[in-house]
């Protein structure tokens, strides 16, 4: 997400823009690094219940609370304050994601739907950062609504079929886990998949179509991305995969193979194609 800016503003051959995209991935890393500490160290009983998340560093005791409290310090501060040295946007941008996800962590996903909505505005928040690093005073990249559509409904389509390989994994002992996912189901959540999945495909569709990206024929990337979704849902559905979107994208060799061939083909359009 944080590349998306550079690769998309075609500026993927400007060091100086790559390397700020590079600092603003890095910042982002060691923040998200934080946020996930805070996470683990307020789930830490609950994770030890469930059958996955028990084997994690604070859940299994091979880190201890103290380590896990001095490193979110030591690590989020300097990130943090790097982060306002690449530009103002960008800072705030880092500190609203710091902010809602532990917000998230702390409270808000106890909430039924609403912890989803803020699962994937993380994403989000991530996608509008790696657009806002590389602006400069001379280079203001421009933020369209079917970008920001098109990140959240992917995001909330990942965190929904997240969630249901979660009810699938705990059954009755969800729960233990966590109360709000006794309010979930695998009818309801397959709902939300249809809904999402069709929103993602159609602002993709929209965002390749509509604007200077129209000219570059970037609707041509769109059989990739039908193809990745509809794999996902296989993966999903048949395999009873889905915990971990990125295990997957790494494990499939399909799925890997059309991600490589849609950014190839992406790059190709931006990049050598002349309107």
């Amino acid at each position: 997400m944080l590349f998306a800016g550079v690769i998309f503003t075609s500026n993927l051959n400007n060091l100086e823009m790559l390397g700020r995209a590079f600092s603003g991935f890095m910042i982002f890393c060691a923040l998200s690094g934080v946020v996930y500490l805070i996470n683990d160290l307020k789930d830490i009983e609950s994770d030890r219940n469930h059958p996955k998340k028990k084997m994690r560093p604070l859940a299994s005791g091979e880190i201890s609370a103290g380590t896990a409290l001095a490193a979110i310090f030591v690590i989020g501060i300097p990130a943090l304050v790097l982060s306002f040295f690449l530009n103002l946007a960008f800072g705030i941008c880092a500190f609203i994601y710091v902010i809602l996800v532990t917000l998230y962590s702390l409270h808000l996903k106890h909430y039924v739907i609403l912890d989803l909505m803020l699962v994937a505005m993380g994403f989000v928040i991530r996608a509008i950062a790696g657009i806002e690093v590389i602006a400069t005073p001379g280079f203001a990249p421009e933020i369209t609504s079917w970008f920001i559509a098109c990140t959240l409904f992917l995001a909330l389509f990942l965190a929904i079929c997240k969630r249901r390989h979660e009810i699938l994994l705990l059954n009755h002992g969800a729960t233990n886990h966590r109360k709000v996912l006794e309010e979930y189901s695998p009818a309801f959540l397959d709902q939300m998949v249809a809904i999402t999945t069709t929103a993602t495909v159609m602002s993709y569709a929209l965002w390749s179509t509509i604007g200077k990206f129209a000219h570059y024929r970037m609707i041509v990337t769109l059989p990739f991305v039908l193809y990745g979704v509809f794999r996902y849902l296989y993966l999903v559905y048949r395999k009873e995969e889905g915990g971990a979107p990125e295990i997957a994208l790494l494990k499939d060799r399909s799925l890997l193979i059309n991600t490589v061939l849609w950014l190839i083909s992406t790059i190709a359009l931006l990049y050598f194609y002349k309107p």
